[in-house]
């Protein structure tokens, strides 16, 4: 029979881990981490997979747009006659000008749910009513997978050339991070934010920064304190 000594010894020679004990508790740990690590790059690169996507259905749906009805969306004068009643909660149609642009040339407004008053903002509007992109059938600017806006511009030629996006109609990514904003760049064209037909200004200080508020970024995409995100444009 132990004595009390004895059973006290090996009391303590029971408490505390062993290095083998640290070790795999150390790989756990190491395991989990990786896990969390390459979760959260999974994450990322489905958001910057959604951005590609959006740009490609976009494309092809303005595409879809002109060849079923003569007329750019935002811009066509029958879209009125086309959609004549509203469907509550949503607005009516609101026709364009027939033009050939999108106006108002060089605004870069947010558009809300109610009655487009800007063709870049019936852009939207009518693109849903033809079943052509999702979402409620109004003006209001989709959300990309960023939380900024997707949203149309013009370039007339007008402005200045050094600017965020290039002569014509642009579709633009609000509120980028440098990865997403470098990996749409590179997709479409030249990975270059200065160069090509997709421009970026910065958009640190306002998630949703107008493109031509600022000269286009020079160099390359960076991720830092002063620079953390971009309004990305690119030409349709």
């Amino acid at each position: 029979m132990w004595n009390h000594y004895q059973l006290l010894n090996r009391k303590g020679h029971q408490s505390g881990f062993t290095l083998v004990e640290l070790a795999i508790v150390l790989v756990i740990i190491g395991l989990l981490l990786g896990g969390v690590l390459k979760g959260q790059e999974m994450i990322e690169n489905g958001k910057i997979k959604n951005l590609q996507n959006d740009v490609k259905g976009m494309t092809a749906a303005y595409y879809a747009y002109r060849d079923r009805y003569n007329a750019i969306p935002g811009d066509d004068p029958k879209a009125l006659l086309r959609w004549t009643t509203a469907i509550s909660p949503n607005p009516a149609a609101v026709a364009g000008n027939g033009d050939g642009v999108v106006g108002t040339v060089d605004t870069w407004s947010a558009c809300a749910a109610t009655a487009s008053t800007t063709e870049n903002c019936g852009f939207m509007h009518h693109l849903r009513l033809a079943g052509l992109i999702t979402g409620a059938a109004n003006p209001a600017d989709p959300v990309n997978a960023y939380g900024g806006v997707i949203r149309v511009i013009q370039n007339d030629g007008a402005t200045a050339a050094n600017t965020g996006y290039v002569v014509g109609l642009n579709l633009c990514f609000g509120n980028l991070p440098a990865k997403a904003a470098e990996a749409i760049d590179a997709s479409f064209d030249d990975g270059n934010p200065a160069t090509g037909n997709v421009r970026a200004v910065d958009s640190t200080s306002t998630a949703n920064k107008s493109p031509l508020a600022a000269a286009p970024t020079t160099g390359s995409y960076v991720d830092t304190a002063a620079i953390s995100t971009y309004t990305v444009c690119k030409l349709m």
